[in-house]
């Protein structure tokens, strides 16, 4: 099983949460990045519907796959 790691970080002047190379958009402090972070991190371990998604790689190419809907990742958020 695929394991996402939401890591906080300072970003751009404020907080972020960060996935491997790609950054979250910018929270003005470091709660509300984190209440961010879980909640991205929660949202993930819903199954439901297979569905079409879109994601951008650390290169900034964006790709399309279909997921299936029991298929999730293990999440966990590092503060």
């Amino acid at each position: 099983m695929t394991e996402v790691i939401y890591k906080i970080v300072q970003h751009d002047g404020g907080w972020a949460y960060q996935v491997e190379d790609t950054y979250s958009e910018t929270f003005p402090d470091h709660d509300t990045a984190l209440a961010a972070a879980r909640r991205a991190a929660a949202e993930q371990q819903v199954g439901g519907q297979t569905r079409t998604i879109s994601w951008e790689d650390s290169s900034g190419q964006w790709h399309r796959e279909v997921s299936d809907g029991g298929d999730r990742p293990e999440t966990t958020v590092v503060d």
